[in-house]
């Protein structure tokens, strides 16, 4: 008597989207549980612009653009606020990597790709509230957007762009390095980036050699895409820039770490 086993099938679109769903809300409750971290993602960009505003603001001019200094600098503060919480991301995929929780999921039925796109949408979802909350405080503070209902659904396009491509390659990151720590070092990347943009000061304030940079960097284009919404300025080619920069971050850092974790998963 001889007895067959059943192939191996991959699980079905439906069934992996519904392993999506478990563990984007798996990964929602194990950070709602670390409140020191929540109130670090939320009250780090609101000091920091408390700290612009009324520490630094009286002494800096924003150069041609006229604008006060907390209309100047609000919109970095937004991209801060998002892109720091979107960076720890790294962190979080570090910790699963290493931590054996990654050979739990080896045993059940579920799709490779569904883990680390969990952490990707629950981090989106936490950071565009940490981001609501950055706003909430700028307006207490003194900030009067003047955006159409059109333009804040761009303003909610880029910061949701802005967040899915930080946490793409906050993905690719931490799949590249082997422990939490060295993980941790590109939230700080992250949030002190934008300080070589046009986003703190004016560019043209600054040495030729950073000046170049800081106009050509990615974080300006959003920068200025964001002012233009909220304040009804002119875009010119910012909003462009902007969309072919986050289109970029996605593109090229999400096939990258679906390889890296197939290829970690499997040896």
């Amino acid at each position: 008597m001889t007895t067959t086993t059943a192939p191996n099938r991959a699980p079905s679109l439906a069934a992996s989207l519904a392993d999506l769903r478990r563990l984007v809300t798996r990964t929602l409750r194990h950070e709602a549980r670390t409140l020191d971290a929540l109130m670090v993602n939320i009250a780090l960009p609101v000091l920091i612009m408390i700290i612009f505003v009324y520490v630094f603001g009286g002494a800096i001019t924003t150069g041609s653009s006229g604008l006060a200094y907390i209309d100047f600098v609000v919109p970095t503060v937004l991209l801060m606020a998002g892109g720091y919480g979107a960076a720890l991301s790294a962190v979080n995929i570090a910790e699963e990597m290493t931590g054996g929780m990654i050979d739990r999921f080896r045993t059940l039925p579920i799709s490779a790709w569904t883990l680390p796109a969990g952490h990707v949408i629950a981090s989106l979802v936490r950071n565009v509230a940490a981001t609501a909350c950055a706003l909430t405080a700028a307006v207490l503070l003194g900030f009067r957007p003047n955006a159409s209902a059109t333009d804040w659904a761009l303003v909610l396009a880029l910061i949701t762009g802005y967040i899915l491509a930080v946490s793409a390659i906050a993905m690719l990151w931490g799949l590249l390095v082997t422990s939490p720590q060295a993980a941790g070092a590109f939230s700080f990347v992250v949030i002190f980036f934008p300080y070589l943009s046009d986003g703190v000061v004016p560019a043209e304030t600054m040495p030729p050699l950073l000046r170049g940079f800081a106009e050509h960097q990615p974080t300006t284009p959003m920068v200025e895409t964001l002012r233009a919404l909220l304040l009804d300025l002119p875009l010119g080619d910012a909003g462009w820039l902007s969309a072919a920069w986050l289109t970029a971050g996605v593109v090229l850092s999400m096939p990258i770490a679906a390889f890296l974790f197939r290829r970690r998963t499997t040896t």
